[in-house]
């Protein structure tokens, strides 16, 4: 970047995106999947002391990293509700972020997807343990890639072997951030690359790539002869009453209703571009989807309380595999040890101006936090698993 790229920038027109963006664009997909820890059953039931620490810890996410906002919401598991705010919701004017507003949520919408597929599992429309080639003949073909050996089960569990597209995205793809690019543009990408070569550790085959979601929105698509978005809304989003998500509709940048403003940061934490306004098209069922602290809550809190999936299905979801960190994967979830004791479910996503992170107890406890930027400093991202912790283990 050059000096004058360090300045805040509230706004910029097409021509000054592309020049800003190329360097960005996998931070449009880059949508950091496994979310850090949440609290188990030995966590404190949420109170006033609780509560301050979560404050105290999403005002350091603004004051210390540099966040422009951060939002988290608690939910008890009596449905008691506790939500918090930190920073302002546009860096040009002084207002607070509305509380529990809008975000895009990134690699949470694999968690959605994945209960869609294992819901259509109960149907008896998929198997788990049937190849691709089973429901989309043909489409997955490359250098050790091959549909009929991979199975749904291997997607959902990113143990497939199928390359992350998202490391590939080049300016012929997703140039610009308000490009739009379909489905099978994206596959292309991924199937040019060949497939992601095994160790000889049998816990590496385990490697997270946002190709398995975007064929798993391409099967439930092929099975149901309807659109992901509208499969995920009439199954979840509308049974739930999650009234502030959304799947973004093709060609959909803006964020509907009462949000905060999401930013690009440079290497010192400053604001540089307002991406608030994109496309999320080169995300699409790994990550597009836009929700809330509050209906992240009530949408993990309901799918480990068994009232989104029978228990047959719930439990392949809970089953995980165990990765070379350490770190155990299920089907859309993650399970984590804790700071405080036990371990939670959870997920986390990234997309260009949004960090978020849900997760959930066995006993019904969830938290989720959402911050205003992504930031290029590991340890500003860390923090945010760190809230998580706060919420459910102070």
């Amino acid at each position: 970047m050059t000096n004058d790229d360090h300045r805040t920038r509230p706004a910029a027109g097409r021509g000054a995106r592309r020049r800003r963006t190329a360097a960005a664009l996998s931070v449009v997909v880059g949508l950091a999947g496994i979310a850090v820890p949440g609290a188990a059953s030995a966590a404190r039931p949420p109170g006033r002391e609780s509560a301050a620490d979560l404050q105290r810890s999403l005002d350091a996410l603004v004051r210390d990293d540099h966040f422009p906002a951060a939002l988290a919401g608690v939910r008890a598991p009596n449905g008691s509700i506790r939500n918090h705010r930190a920073g302002v919701a546009d860096i040009r004017h002084s207002r607070q972020p509305p509380m529990d507003g809008r975000v895009r949520i990134g690699s949470n919408t694999k968690t959605f997807v994945a209960v869609v597929v294992l819901q259509l599992v109960a149907e008896g429309k998929v198997d788990l343990d049937a190849s691709v080639d089973t429901y989309l003949p043909g489409l997955l073909r490359g250098d050790g890639i091959d549909g009929r050996h991979i199975t749904v089960r291997q997607l959902l569990q990113h143990t497939s072997g199928l390359p992350d597209y998202s490391e590939f995205l080049g300016e012929d793809i997703s140039g610009v951030l308000d490009a739009y690019v379909d489905p099978r543009e994206l596959l292309d990408v991924a199937l040019a690359q060949g497939a992601v070569t095994p160790s000889a550790d049998a816990k590496s085959k385990y490697h997270y790539s946002n190709t398995n979601y975007l064929v798993a929105g391409l099967l439930i698509q092929k099975v149901t002869r309807r659109p992901l978005g509208e499969e995920i809304t009439t199954r979840i989003i509308d049974p739930l009453q999650l009234r502030h998500t959304s799947f973004p509709a093709p060609g959909e940048q803006r964020i509907r209703g009462a949000h905060p403003h999401g930013y690009l940061l440079d290497e010192s934490g400053k604001p540089v571009l307002d991406v608030t306004d994109l496309d999320p098209s080169a995300a699409w069922a790994a990550g597009a989807m836009v929700s809330t602290p509050g209906d992240l809550n009530r949408f993990l809190a309901a799918v480990l309380a068994g009232r989104v999936l029978p228990p047959a299905q719930l439990a392949q979801m809970l089953t995980t595999v165990q990765a070379p960190d350490g770190t155990h994967h299920g089907l859309g979830l993650s399970r984590r040890s804790l700071p405080c004791g036990g371990y939670a479910w959870s997920h986390g996503g990234a997309i260009a101006g949004f960090q978020s992170r849900m997760a959930v107890t066995d006993d019904g406890r969830a938290a989720s936090v959402a911050v205003t930027a992504l930031s290029p400093d590991a340890t500003a991202r860390a923090h945010v698993g760190e809230a998580i912790d706060t919420a459910l283990c102070s």
